[in-house]
């Protein structure tokens, strides 16, 4: 069960770690290729919190949000892959932040290709937030005694 339980926080995280690697790696002076797609996404963000809350909101930084995502992904991937469910919170933090932003098919008409894109999108990452939310659950159910391996003590004779 340990092996297979390992490698499976490594299949699954890895999805996360490489995203965040690639992240990384095309990250520039702008925040990279994402940016493009985030900037006007966090501007209507931005406009409707502001006409809700009846104030006006500081601009956000798409620079300084695309490096917060790369160490949500990148920080909580590897501590998930040890089991962490500090691990799994950065993860879940990165996913609540996200998915509704970037697969916004609710801006969409169904039927449109959009739509069915980000619609497929968005329900992958929600798959994805209850499999972390199962895995918090899972390894909150397991009795902190049994997490220990217990010693043998060698018999006296």
């Amino acid at each position: 069960m340990g092996f297979s339980s390992f490698l499976g926080r490594v299949l699954f995280a890895s999805l996360f770690i490489l995203s965040a690697w690639q992240m990384f790696n095309e990250f520039d002076a702008n925040g990279g290729p994402i940016s493009k797609e985030l900037i006007p996404k966090l501007t209507v963000v931005k406009k409707n919190f502001s006409s809700k809350l009846g104030v006006a909101l500081p601009d956000i930084d798409a620079r300084k949000f695309i490096s917060v995502i790369i160490f949500l992904k990148g920080v909580g991937g590897i501590l998930f892959v040890f089991g962490s469910t500090f691990g799994s919170f950065l993860l879940l933090l990165h996913l609540a932040l996200t998915t509704p932003l970037l697969y916004d098919f609710y801006n969409y008409r169904p039927g449109k290709p959009k739509y069915n894109q980000l619609l497929n999108e968005f329900m992958l990452n929600t798959a994805l937030f209850g499999a972390l939310l199962f895995f918090i659950g899972m390894k909150n159910s397991i009795p902190r005694s049994q997490l220990r391996k217990k010693t043998s003590k060698a018999k006296r004779a």
